[in-house]
């Protein structure tokens, strides 16, 4: 009864936000974060890594240390461990926690470029930022419902810059630098894209009208996936605020932690439920 107890204790503390241990817990967590984020910066400066090794080395184990805990506790508190293991925090929690001790089992290993890939996974400790913004919800279910569209979009593009690569590396040819049907999608992905590095550029003027033609069509697409990125985060937005009903005049579209009716002052249904929750 009394790990019952703990337990539910913990939860609320570390899962929820509603109570005010839950707030304070959810800021310490975003400082320690931004802190342990700006620390693997620093270290990454050879200068500042040299002179400081020891101290960074000391207070990236305190936060690995910090954030070994604080995994190992929600696990122990969440009612659903596999479900939580294998969530999207779940997986970044982890990762936050696992280059360290990688390091540990392969000391010998630091002049290998894959050890220092794995030294980097700790900077995805910022997405453990993500679980304490509700907009960021928003945003990740957004692209989540848009993933579909976005995808196709994508793969339309995709065919536009091999047709234009492939017509570029006949007209164009090797002796102006499109040596290969690759090497003219590069250029085609670039140009479509206006990034244009300029280390190989058209010659012929049928070449140069060819990437007239993609400049302009990568203008007249950029706008698309902002487009229906936008139109479901309004959907999604509509569904946050229109969750809210006020019991005395029916209407809704109040915002989702709105206590009081925009419409006629009265008392939402959502009092009663965060009291509960």
């Amino acid at each position: 009864m009394a790990d019952h107890s703990i337990k539910k204790t913990l939860y609320s503390v570390i899962f929820g936000t509603n109570t005010p241990a839950g707030k304070r817990f959810d800021v310490l967590l975003i400082v320690v974060i931004i802190a342990s984020v700006l620390l693997i910066m620093l270290d990454s400066i050879q200068t500042i890594s040299i002179q400081y090794h020891r101290a960074l080395y000391v207070g990236e184990w305190v936060f690995t240390l910090f954030f070994l805990l604080e995994y190992l506790t929600r696990i122990y508190c969440s009612p659903k461990k596999t479900s939580y293991i294998f969530s999207f925090y779940g997986l970044i929690d982890l990762i936050s926690i696992l280059p360290a001790f990688i390091g540990l089992i392969f000391p010998t290993a630091n002049h290998l470029t894959i050890f220092r890939l794995i030294r980097v996974l700790r900077i995805f400790r910022v997405l453990k930022l993500v679980r304490h913004v509700d907009e960021a919800n928003i945003l990740l279910v957004a692209l989540l419902r848009s993933r579909r569209k976005v995808f196709v979009f994508f793969s339309s593009v995709l065919v536009i810059t091999v047709i234009f690569g492939s017509i570029l590396f006949v007209v164009e040819g090797e002796e102006n630098g499109f040596s290969s049907i690759p090497h003219s999608i590069y250029f085609a992905i670039v140009t479509i894209t206006t990034v244009g590095y300029g280390d190989i550029s058209p010659q012929t003027p049928l070449g140069q009208f060819i990437s007239s033609i993609m400049m302009l069509t990568g203008y007249a697409i950029i706008a698309v996936p902002t487009g229906i990125l936008t139109a479901e985060l309004h959907h999604e937005m509509g569904i946050q605020r229109s969750s809210s009903m006020c019991p005395n005049c029916n209407r809704s579209g109040h915002e989702n932690d709105a206590n009081f009716c925009k419409h006629c002052g009265g008392e939402l249904n959502t009092i009663s439920s965060k009291e509960h929750g």
